[in-house]
């Protein structure tokens, strides 16, 4: 454990200076989902009727959403480029914890992530957005969302490893970016049709966005939360269960 440990920790900070190295990314990320939170504040919000005020505190959960999703593909393509430029083959030649190479991958998009998320959130800081919440409640939040950003990471180490080109490792993000706008991230469910409600009502981006929004809120969240936490956990176990055995295929 101490060797992974520490393995990991050399390969975050080798991966963490390519970041640096290319700021683009991250400003890529965040661009998307300021350029929509925008949008549907002083565009779209003035139609959009939720009765729970202001619509940018209504609509942030989901761009925070949005942002995470925006972000992991840059994970599958990492890891790809890695795999296709021989590094993971100079790794296997050297002794090092084998697991390290993945762990510092997702590390990577998770510290690139949280920046991510603070720069969004700043944004609807200066746009109008207000929180009733207590320390309590914002280390709530940012642990859901923490979770959440480990389980689609581990997802997108899955098409890293398994993609035949870039654009198949970084593409699989797209269906993940339109699931918030089937939920309840930008209108409550209940002004939806009957199929579409029952699907809005019954994927993982309702339950969490429902519970953001009620933390950030300083509201009592309900059942929401152990629904979104389910969703975190179960989609984290498998995936990371499904990384595992597609490495090891890998590099066997």
């Amino acid at each position: 454990m101490n060797r992974l440990a520490g393995d990991t920790a050399v390969l975050l900070g080798r991966s963490l200076r390519h970041v640096v190295r290319s700021p683009d990314t991250v400003i890529t990320t965040v661009l998307t989902p300021i350029a929509m939170l925008l949008l549907f504040v002083y565009v779209l919000g003035g139609a959009i009727r939720t009765g729970a005020g202001s619509y940018v505190n209504y609509l942030l959960p989901g761009i925070l959403i949005i942002t995470i999703a925006s972000s992991i593909s840059y994970t599958a393509y990492r890891l790809f480029s890695d795999l296709q430029g021989g590094i993971f083959d100079r790794f296997r030649s050297m002794p090092i914890a084998r697991a390290a190479v993945l762990w510092a991958h997702v590390l990577t998009s998770l510290v690139a992530n949280l920046i991510s998320l603070v720069v969004v959130l700043l944004v609807a800081l200066m746009i109008g957005f207000r929180s009733g919440a207590g320390g309590s409640a914002w280390l709530a939040a940012a642990g859901i969302l923490v979770l959440f950003t480990l389980a689609l990471t581990w997802l997108a180490v899955i098409p890293g490893l398994t993609a035949s080109s870039v654009d198949g490792a970084s593409a699989f993000a797209y269906p993940l970016i339109f699931l918030p706008f089937v939920s309840s991230a930008f209108v409550p469910t209940a002004s939806m049709p009957g199929p579409v409600r029952a699907f809005a009502e019954n994927q993982p981006v309702t339950s969490i966005v429902n519970t953001l929004r009620a933390l950030f809120a300083g509201q009592p969240v309900g059942p929401d939360i152990w629904t979104a936490l389910a969703w975190c956990a179960g989609l984290l176990v498998v995936a990371i269960a499904l990384a595992a055995v597609i490495y090891r295929r890998r590099i066997n």
